[in-house]
């Protein structure tokens, strides 16, 4: 049953660069549309399904893919209207999916007990009918590879596959080290998130409320997306990246403190720091992304950063779950968690520096072209106005 939603989670993901590819050649309003309409088929067929298996399709695949269509679009398009405060509405917007993680799980428990689980469903295809609907309010302001291609006439022709795959975001130093970065670091950023309950059973047994804990990390998750999407705009350029620096740090170690609380007091105030610099982490990735490659290439750059984060989030946690069953405790599970955030923060400390330096060295290349037309223009204005003196003069001039 549990590979229904891991199944879904990693589809997200795993489908990002594909979504990054289609909103550069059709733009984030098609692409938006078409995914909601998927994720509402495949979210409706799920609710007619009577066995588990056509559900690893409808919902682990259809109904991802489609979310994951739906999503991506949303982070790009804001990167079209907003420059100076684009972090503050990177907070408003990602507040939204905290809003939901704190309502929704007990919305969700009131319909199942009173309406059963497939008209549960059909209810929550009402939410990606809105979605649908929203997709139609983008309005992209910069032109996608079909403008382009297209041109006056109007007829798309296929554009070579270096601009279909963008590759070249690659090259980009900075771009590099935060793409590997932060895939480094989520190695251990999700165990406490997928095993926490479980780990509060274990220690606390049946007497405490773990809901709790979940209702915390939402709430404190929201109040960070704001807080430090503001905070973001009045820091400049790539320096941004020390509040996901600060994030990874804090992070790592509330992962490495919940072994050491014997108090279910002690356990609700790491997960009110966790939550808050998750936020932090999450409302920061798309203003970071356009800083380091520019709006044109950030839909390809946020979609190959969200591929490559697939991987760790989806090998994290089960790693995890092998040392408990090894061990028979969360502890050191929950102690090694907290070092790949340590490790993946100290890798993007580099970033603000090397960005600095590549932007000296486009800065050098124009200068230097300049220089040089100048210096050939005078010679030849010079060698023109002496041809025609005599010797003399000449040397006299020198």
């Amino acid at each position: 049953t549990a590979w229904v939603g891991s199944l879904s989670m990693g589809m997200v993901f795993f489908c990002s660069p594909i979504v990054s590819i289609f909103t550069d050649l059709f733009g984030c309003r098609k692409v938006a549309v078409v995914g909601a309409a998927v994720g509402l088929v495949g979210l409706l067929s799920s609710s007619f399904v009577s066995t588990i298996e056509p559900l690893y399709f409808t919902y682990g695949i259809l109904f991802a893919c489609g979310c994951s269509f739906a999503y991506q679009p949303s982070l790009v398009i804001l990167g079209h209207y907003f420059k100076k405060r684009l972090g503050l509405v990177n907070g408003i917007v990602t507040a939204g999916s905290s809003l939901f993680t704190v309502s929704l799980p007990f919305l969700l428990r009131v319909l199942i007990d009173s309406v059963d689980l497939y008209n549960t469903l059909r209810v929550l295809c009402i939410l990606m009918f809105v979605l649908f609907l929203a997709g139609f309010t983008y309005k992209p302001l910069i032109p996608n590879t079909k403008d382009k291609e297209g041109g006056k006439k109007g007829k798309f022709k296929l554009p070579p596959a270096k601009k279909i795959c963008n590759f070249s975001v690659f090259k980009v130093l900075s771009y590099r080290i935060w793409a590997f970065g932060i895939p480094a670091a989520l190695f251990g950023y999700f165990v406490p998130y997928v095993h926490l309950m479980n780990h509060v059973k274990d220690r606390f047994g049946d007497s405490v409320p773990e809901e709790v804990l979940l209702l915390c990390l939402g709430i404190t998750s929201g109040v960070g997306r704001l807080i430090f999407g503001r905070v973001a705009d009045y820091i400049p350029g790539a320096k941004k990246i020390y509040l996901q620096v600060a994030s990874f740090f804090f992070i790592g170690l509330m992962s490495m403190m919940i072994p050491l609380c014997n108090v279910f007091g002690a356990l609700v105030a790491v997960c009110l720091f966790m939550g808050l610099f998750d936020g932090c982490f999450i409302c920061i990735m798309a203003p970071i992304a356009f800083e380091l490659v520019g709006a044109q290439d950030v839909s390809q750059a946020i979609g190959f950063l969200l591929g490559l984060m697939s991987v760790p989030m989806t090998v994290g946690p089960p790693i995890a779950g092998l040392l408990r069953d090894k061990l028979g405790t969360y502890d050191v599970a929950f102690y090694l968690a907290g070092v790949p955030p340590l490790i993946g923060g100290a890798i993007l400390c580099f970033i603000p520096w090397v960005h600095e330096r590549q932007k000296l060295k486009e800065r050098a290349k124009p200068v230097d072209g300049e220089t040089t037309e100048k210096m050939l223009e005078n010679e030849s204005t010079l060698v023109s106005d002496t041809t025609g003196k005599p010797v003399k003069e000449l040397d006299s001039g020198f």
